[in-house]
């Protein structure tokens, strides 16, 4: 079965991945500042502590956690399989390579919440680096991401 795409539709495919990603960019670090509020939450004493539960940020950061790690692996194949329709190849370079990376890491975060939830302490301080070296790269991956989406429309 050989399915041909227009050339149209191949070019717009290229904006899919970055798009969905600076959202998803945007999303983490919606999930990062929840974090913190659960940390937060977690050393708060008094009444302090009786209003930053109220906030369910445990609940609302597992959940968006959960949402980031399920469109982050569908989000870093889908870049893959565009630049493989458009190219034929995958262009192995640090961009490629860290997003793989990227993507092993929130894995292994996700990973840890069984553990967490168990209250194992070295989890918890696991999950938090592998989260800010996850930002970190997610930041560093944005730029060059749109080094990559110039030169599609410096060929266009």
């Amino acid at each position: 079965m050989n399915l041909e795409l227009s050339a149209s539709f191949k070019y717009w495919l290229n904006f899919f991945h970055p798009v969905m990603m600076w959202l998803l960019l945007a999303l983490s670090l919606y999930a990062a500042y929840l974090g913190l509020q659960v940390q937060r939450t977690r050393n708060a004493q008094g009444d302090e502590k009786k209003e930053l539960i109220k906030g369910r940020y445990n609940v609302r950061h597992y959940q968006i956690g959960s949402i980031l790690l399920g469109l982050m692996v569908a989000g870093a194949i889908a870049g893959m399989g565009v630049t493989y329709i458009n190219n034929g190849k995958l262009f192995v370079g640090p961009h490629l390579l860290a997003g793989l990376g990227m993507t092993s890491l929130i894995a292994f975060s996700a990973a840890l919440s069984p553990y967490m939830q168990k209250g194992a302490n070295w989890a918890r301080m696991t999950h938090i680096l592998l989260n800010f070296t996850l930002l970190g790269l997610f930041a560093w991956q944005a730029v060059t991401g749109v080094q990559i989406v110039q030169r599609i429309l410096t060929n266009a």
